[in-house]
């Protein structure tokens, strides 16, 4: 049977009966768009991070595209981001007319590098978005000031996040907006594509309400353009208020999970998560490093592991994005950490012995040299 880096199988048939109870509960309720189990997630999910408002939205690269416009960023609007994310981060940005600029991340972290974001402000720049990156978070007090000084908006990348905090603060709350993706393999996962924004903004909620549904206000009447179907929608809605009571505890199996890596794995070459001073990381993935990384994952194919890299190209390598003039060589710890990364099977029911069989197969593999 092979070993993949992420499977919901068997959580599923933990709480199988709960799933099917709430696709249940909202067959039988008569309303099957915006439908009460979506009001309720979002008082829930906003609750969770002691935010005023949480706007739910089908996919999380809908949260960034209608966060930023929510926020007012609008074509011909620089904004500043990382290479090293998933590209619909920079889709998002691309999709309101914006353009991204990039900055470099950290060697130790892969977190985006803030003391190098100053440089890459312009008299275009309206919207700095910082991704949280594998399960923690990054430094956003430089950001602040920089955002201050210069009028810019903050929109918080949380797509894999959930449940993270610095220095006691949960992802998405320290900027303007916190954007969320609840695709399947998230810490907060629905079974199929989700997402959520969160604001303490009155003005960018309203508005998210509207971009969300048509631009519109009141039924077949558009106030506000661009509009977007984008409802979150009410069987995912409750399938998360569910899930939503067990994420402390899906972050906790995740971080037991960790722990035994770190402890099977820290004596062999390969480079181990490091946590940043005040993270509380929540290891949506647990990314390791190794100059031979592309020689190790063949071996481990040899044993029937299916393993990922988050992520093999950077985003400004990618010729769809070839439109913004960038070259090799121009984020080097970026496009150097894409080459030796790879990530190790991490979800809340990976069982112990497929756990231990992931070290000493790594172990077996880096003692051939």
């Amino acid at each position: 049977m092979a070993i993949r880096v992420w499977d919901y199988l068997r959580e599923y048939e933990a709480e199988r009966e709960d799933i099917l109870d709430a696709v249940d509960t909202v067959f039988r309720s008569g309303k099957l768009v915006f439908g009460e189990s979506v009001g309720s997630f979002e008082e829930e999910f906003a609750a969770y991070h002691g935010a005023a408002h949480c706007v739910g939205v089908d996919n999380g690269t809908n949260a960034v595209k209608l966060g930023l416009q929510a926020l007012g960023v609008r074509p011909g609007d620089e904004v500043i981001t990382v290479s090293n994310t998933a590209a619909p981060t920079v889709l998002a940005i691309d999709g309101v007319g914006a353009t991204p600029v990039f900055v470099d991340v950290h060697p130790d972290t892969y977190l985006m590098n803030t003391d190098q974001v100053a440089a890459a402000i312009t008299d275009r720049t309206t919207c700095l978005i910082p991704v949280h990156l594998y399960g923690q978070c990054v430094d956003l007090a430089p950001l602040q000031q920089l955002a201050e000084r210069h009028g810019l908006k903050i929109l918080e990348d949380c797509a894999q996040a959930h449940g993270a905090r610095r220095n006691g603060r949960r992802a998405g709350t320290t900027g303007d907006a916190g954007a969320f993706s609840f695709y399947p393999t998230k810490v907060l996962g629905a079974y199929g594509d989700a997402g959520a924004v969160i604001t303490s903004d009155d003005q960018a909620e309203r508005d998210l309400r509207r971009l969300r549904y048509y631009g519109m206000e009141d039924r077949y009447y558009v106030v506000r353009t661009p509009g977007h179907n984008a409802r979150l929608d009410t069987v995912h809605a409750e399938i998360l208020r569910r899930k939503l009571r067990r994420l402390d505890g899906y972050i906790a199996a995740r971080r037991a999970i960790a722990r035994r890596y770190a402890e099977g794995l820290g004596d062999t070459g390969l480079i181990l998560p490091q946590v940043a001073p005040g993270n509380d990381h929540v290891y949506y993935v647990y990314v390791v490093r190794h100059p031979e990384r592309d020689d190790i994952l063949q071996a481990l194919r040899e044993f029937d592991f299916e393993f990922n890299i988050s992520y093999q190209w950077p985003v400004h390598t990618m010729t769809g994005f070839a439109h913004l003039g960038h070259a090799a060589g121009d984020l080097p710890v970026t496009e150097a950490a894409a080459d030796e990364i790879f990530s190790l099977p991490m979800y809340p029911s990976l069982p112990e012995d497929l756990q231990d069989k992931v070290i000493t197969t790594l172990r077996k593999i880096l003692a051939r040299g």
